[in-house]
């Protein structure tokens, strides 16, 4: 099972991705966001945060499945976005959740299941309220969304603050871009950021003054054929696996990010 690590393609060959891919309903069996979200899911399971009686709380969830996962496993989840968001282009897109509806997936848990289980509100990762339940959860979770906030620091800032929102002994796991290019030059503000691997060990470096820690980063980029081939614009032509990709002069993929507190 994954601690952090980065996106691989020979990660797409193994139990753990095949088993999750499939409870998920996912499509794309060879795309990195497939694979945020079957990483997230591992490593809450082998962390032992997916069973009843456990709580969650996840970040900018869009219409991701995992609220409905965790559902059915069990898990009592709050998940959020942000419901007034300025950015057309992800309510154009239909990425954006605006009522705990619109993240059902009945085909993973049950009406019944996931009212119980699965609350909704609005929040905003750049400004976070403690109403949302300081020392309230076993787990927390955000796939691709650390690096939207407009810069480098702005990410930090909401990893770190987040964690307040931890048991103690919790566990919050985030997937974001990692730069497999460079680890000097990077796009560092915008909406779109792209994170170096100095950057998250500085993260760690950071978390710990907040009795927090990254667990071991596999910061290997993978060496297939399907690794060091990338995606680039127009995106998703026939024949082109999306797992690295270039854009804003860098190659990049996802990395996931296994964060304990003390």
């Amino acid at each position: 099972m994954p601690s952090s690590t980065v996106c691989r393609y020979e990660h797409f060959q193994t139990d753990w991705y095949k088993r999750f891919f499939e409870r998920l309903r996912l499509s794309g069996p060879d795309q990195r966001k497939s694979w945020e979200f079957a990483a997230v899911c591992a490593a809450l399971e082998e962390r032992d945060m997916l069973r009843p009686g456990r709580t969650g709380l996840g970040f900018a969830v869009g219409r991701e499945p995992l609220a409905s996962y965790f559902a059915s496993c069990g898990v009592s989840v709050l998940a959020t976005d942000l419901v007034n968001a300025r950015s057309a282009r992800w309510v154009e897109s239909n990425e954006h959740a605006t009522a705990r509806d619109v993240i059902h997936y009945p085909d993973i848990v049950d009406k019944a299941g996931f009212e119980e289980r699965v609350a909704f509100r609005s929040a905003d990762m750049r400004r976070l309220d403690d109403e949302l339940g300081i020392g309230s959860y076993d787990f927390i979770w955000s796939c691709c969304a650390m690096e939207h906030l407009g810069s480098l620091q702005k990410g930090f800032d909401f990893v770190r603050e987040s964690t307040r929102f931890l048991k103690p002994g919790g566990i919050a796991v985030h997937t974001t871009e990692y730069n497999v290019s460079s680890n000097t030059r990077t796009r560092s503000r915008g909406g779109a950021v792209i994170y170096r691997r100095r950057d998250l060990e500085e993260l760690d470096h950071l978390l710990r003054m907040d009795r927090c820690g990254v667990e071991p980063i596999d910061f290997d980029a993978g060496t297939h054929a399907y690794d060091l081939n990338y995606d680039e614009p127009p995106f998703g032509l026939p024949g082109r696996k999306h797992i690295k990709l270039k854009f804003f002069g860098y190659v990049f993929t996802s990395a996931l990010l296994v964060i304990r507190k003390g």
